[in-house]
């Protein structure tokens, strides 16, 4: 079996771009977000993993990486079906990309090498509102945190040589060197086709002006929340504090941020997806009431990929 890498890195900390990348060169085969492989996967009472299938049905990244459900009952077996089926007849390494859910991805991929890539958490959050994911950068947050938290837990596990750490920063001021410690470490040879992704989709070449844009772009008060709230996990992912008074909230300042982030997500979502639709989608999250969402859901899915692209 050709072997299969991942990439694990937090929602907006570059993923996107690396895939394009990675998909770029003539033997890595990267289809896309992967996360839907293991999202769907539920314990079934002995100890192993079924697949829910009307879950996997209703994911709008599964439906486009276009791969049929395999007719098998066990989960495990069911996820290396789908990934054979993204191999297909390519002869080169497959590089599954994960958000989260390290722990199961490891569990089913145990030798696999893993690159973890890292984005300033500073510009994540910032990035997160852009998405209408967030209204406010303590909110904003959250992603990077549930990432990097998630594999703290799991690093454990690593054996040496198996992880290595790339920071965004870093593939955007030396695309070429990065991509080529990249390369090596996925056992392959850096190919300069990696960097013609410009010419085929609506990502431009690296460009250094996009790294560190919360000095421009967040106000002191917003870095010091940011700061405060990542804590030490800031200097143990290699970023230095601003400098900037850390800002903890306290309780009445928290809930002044939580109505905060909810009325800017709230107002991005009726935005981009009108106001029934949302609200369909917010009730049918109680249960017995899923089926009041399903339109909502088909027709908020279509308008994300229009979004999206």
């Amino acid at each position: 079996m050709t072997e299969t890498v991942l990439v694990y890195g937090a929602l907006r900390s570059g993923t996107t771009l690396l895939r394009l990348m990675l998909n770029a060169h003539p033997r890595l085969v990267c289809r896309g977000e992967s996360d839907w492989l293991f999202d769907h996967l539920r314990p079934d009472g002995a100890g192993g993993l079924h697949l829910d299938r009307t879950a996997l049905q209703g994911d709008r990244i599964f439906r486009a990486a276009g791969v049929a459900i395999p007719a098998v009952a066990d989960g495990r077996a069911a996820v290396h079906a789908m990934t054979a089926a993204l191999q297909g007849t390519a002869d080169g390494p497959l590089v599954l990309m994960t958000h989260r859910n390290p722990g199961r991805v490891l569990d089913l991929f145990p030798r696999a090498r893993v690159l973890h890539l890292l984005r300033d958490p500073r510009d994540v959050a910032r990035s997160c509102i852009g998405m209408g994911w967030a209204g406010t950068v303590y909110h904003g947050l959250d992603p990077w945190l549930g990432t990097e938290r998630a594999w703290d837990g799991v690093a454990g596990r690593l054996d040496p040589g198996q992880a290595l750490d790339v920071r965004y920063e870093e593939l955007i001021r030396d695309a070429p060197g990065t991509l080529g410690r990249i390369c090596a470490f996925f056992g392959e040879t850096y190919d300069p086709a990696m960097l013609s992704y410009s010419g085929t989709t609506t990502y431009a070449a690296p460009d250094p002006a996009l790294t560190e844009q919360w000095r421009r772009k967040l106000s002191p008060r917003d870095i010091g929340l940011v700061e405060a709230r990542a804590g030490s996990l800031l200097a143990a992912r290699g970023y230095a504090p601003s400098g900037h008074p850390p800002v903890q909230p306290g309780a009445l300042q928290r809930a002044g941020l939580w109505l905060e982030n909810k009325r800017g997500v709230w107002r991005t979502r009726v935005a981009r997806y009108g106001l029934v639709d949302p609200l369909l989608l917010a009730v049918a999250r109680r249960p017995g009431l899923g089926w009041l969402g399903r339109g909502a859901k088909r027709r908020v899915d279509a308008r994300t990929v229009a979004y999206l692209k």
